[in-house]
């Protein structure tokens, strides 16, 4: 088993888990090479196998009702963890007071302290000297990195020949960056060097090393930003393709995302994720999510590339609707649909590997 990058952990996702708020948890518990982590906070779901909850399939990560039941448990079998995560995604990215006391004690225990909340802890003088006088470290996520460590961009994103694919979405909490980690690992699997460009927080917490956080970083930049992830991929890594994660979607009224990616990153092809069964934007009732075909024809109309596949989120359906749904998609859009978390990503994979230069 590869060696995590910073050790154990824990996620604290009070209320949240199994809802669009969770997905930076949701997102550890399904896969990180920066972290092992050994177990999730969340009462509403304690003593449950987080896997077990969040898709079906038990993967050994308890889930507890607060962080006193979880040092009970991971004590005695030596499994204590070095880092608490924030694994809270909630709208505007603020930090709920209840979240507060349970930080200030893992600091006090001496653990290490990630967040990719818009709140900065490293903005509390009472938590940062807690973390100081426990030799430990308190990390934002989510802070801007300053001016003259940020790139603005230069068109070296045209010298970069190999497959590039954006995986945008019609709406924002949709699956866009699990998707993009599926398929990274399906071209890893048919023998393909393949990195992933990370576009948020959560994705460098999973250990994404070309990455960006585009939601809080100064727009004249981002752009910029997005370019030196993918030209550095490129360059380091020489893969066969590079998958850049979307954010947001091009017409949700609060977190309209994707422009940039299409713009900078300059993908040959887009596939589009969608949950068949959502009806209005994440979060925002009276917001009616425009339809597939709409979404299709902006991106490509901005973009000037096709959109090449639809990768479904299966949010609120039975298993037996999936294909259906699927088939239904393929009918009205005149192109492939896959749920890639379901039923693997082979399909897809083979479908891309025709698109390699």
């Amino acid at each position: 088993m590869k060696e995590s990058i910073d050790g154990k952990a824990l996620v604290y996702c009070e209320g949240a888990f199994n809802t669009p708020n969770g997905k930076t948890a949701h997102g550890l518990v399904r896969f990180t090479e920066r972290y092992e982590i050994v177990g999730v906070l969340d009462k509403k779901y304690k003593g449950r196998d987080a896997g077990k909850v969040l898709d079906g399939k038990p993967n050994g990560i308890p889930i507890f009702e607060n962080l006193e039941a979880a040092i009970d448990a991971l004590e005695p079998n030596g499994n204590m963890p070095k880092s608490l995560v924030v694994g809270l995604a909630p709208d505007g990215g603020r930090l709920p007071n209840e979240a507060t006391a349970t930080i200030k004690k893992a600091l006090q225990m001496g653990w290490n302290v990630d967040s990719g909340l818009h709140d900065f802890l490293s903005n509390d003088a009472v938590m940062v000297q807690i973390a100081a006088e426990n030799n430990c470290r308190i990390r934002d996520v989510r802070k801007t990195p300053d001016r003259d460590k940020l790139h603005f961009f230069t068109g070296e994103i045209e010298k970069v020949d190999c497959l590039k694919l954006a995986v945008l979405g019609t709406d924002s909490a949709l699956g866009k960056r699990t998707t993009s980690w599926l398929l990274v690992h399906g071209f890893r699997d048919a023998g393909l060097k393949s990195e992933m460009i990370g576009t948020g927080q959560t994705a460098w917490m999973q250990g994404a090393k070309y990455s960006m956080v585009m939601d809080s970083c100064i727009n004249d930049f981002v752009s910029g930003e997005i370019e030196h992830a993918v030209v550095s991929a490129y360059n380091n890594e020489k893969p066969d393709v590079i998958v850049i994660e979307g954010q947001g979607s091009l017409m949700n009224p609060a977190y309209p995302g994707g422009f940039e990616i299409l713009a900078a990153g300059r993908p040959d092809y887009v596939i589009l994720q969608h949950a068949p069964k959502r009806e209005e934007y994440d979060g925002f009732p009276g917001y009616k999510l425009h339809s597939l075909p709409e979404q299709i024809n902006a991106i490509e109309v901005i973009s000037g590339k096709k959109v090449i596949a639809i990768t479904v989120n299966h949010e609120n359906m039975q298993e037996d609707e999936i294909l259906e749904a699927c088939k239904q998609i393929t009918l009205e859009t005149k192109l492939p649909a896959f749920d890639v978390l379901k039923y693997g990503v082979k399909d897809l994979i083979q479908l891309l590997k025709e698109k390699i230069k």
